[in-house]
């Protein structure tokens, strides 16, 4: 089982720097938030760097278009962080791993804006008079789950059987989970593994591609 940590901290850091960053910056991040106000109002929200979107001016978010990261290191509330956080903390080192952390740091980045992107975009498709405001790291780190199930998938040499079954259970109880709670956002989970899936098919065929040239 590949998701069970062993390491001590001190390992941690040293082996997936780019996610030991990314669990700081939204620890650091929701404290300065929420240290000025409610973490969970809307117009507090906007002020730190929420995503917005509304059909009025702007239905793509892209006025403002530096929401489209700032959103992802925000929570709603300290639960919000707690999940999500843990699920970095577990989920995204064997994946930093095998990425190599560069090209981690942009997968993450990618699949998050994606998430965010994914989200605005069916709302316009909707149709209807919509006002979209969104936190979270869900959809970048649906984009991890997401890349797990390529593995699953494809790679299969690459993830023992147990992780598997994780990956398929995490992915099916994330969408029912994501369907029964109204706050959460679907799409953008939907969003985040399908760039996750597809962003780990591009980096896995350029891997392949430099493993053959040096043999």
């Amino acid at each position: 089982m590949i998701f069970l940590r062993y390491e001590s901290f001190r390992s941690y850091l040293r082996l997936y720097p780019v996610t030991a960053a990314v669990i700081a910056l939204n620890i650091i991040y929701f404290i300065i938030v929420a240290w000025s106000g409610d973490t969970n109002n809307v117009n507090h929200s906007y002020k730190f760097g929420a995503f917005v979107a509304n059909s009025a001016d702007d239905p793509y978010g892209i006025v403002q278009p530096w929401r489209y990261v700032s959103s992802i290191f925000m929570h709603a509330g300290f639960e919000h962080l707690l999940y999500n956080m843990f699920a970095l903390l577990i989920f995204a080192p064997p994946l930093e791993r095998l990425l190599k952390s560069a090209r981690y740091a942009l997968f993450y980045l990618l699949c998050g804006i994606a998430g965010n992107g994914m989200s605005t975009l069916v709302n316009v498709i909707d149709g209807g008079p919509y006002s979209h405001i969104g936190v979270g790291a869900s959809g970048a780190i649906y984009g991890v789950y997401g890349a797990y199930l390529y593995i699953s998938l494809f790679r299969k040499t690459q993830l023992d059987e147990s992780s598997r079954k994780t990956v398929y259970t995490i992915l099916i109880f994330g969408v029912i989970y994501s369907l029964l709670v109204p706050r959460i956002d679907l799409w953008a989970h939907v969003g985040g593994a399908l760039a996750g899936f597809l962003l780990y098919n591009l980096f896995d065929r350029k891997m392949a591609r430099k493993q053959q040239h040096r043999t």
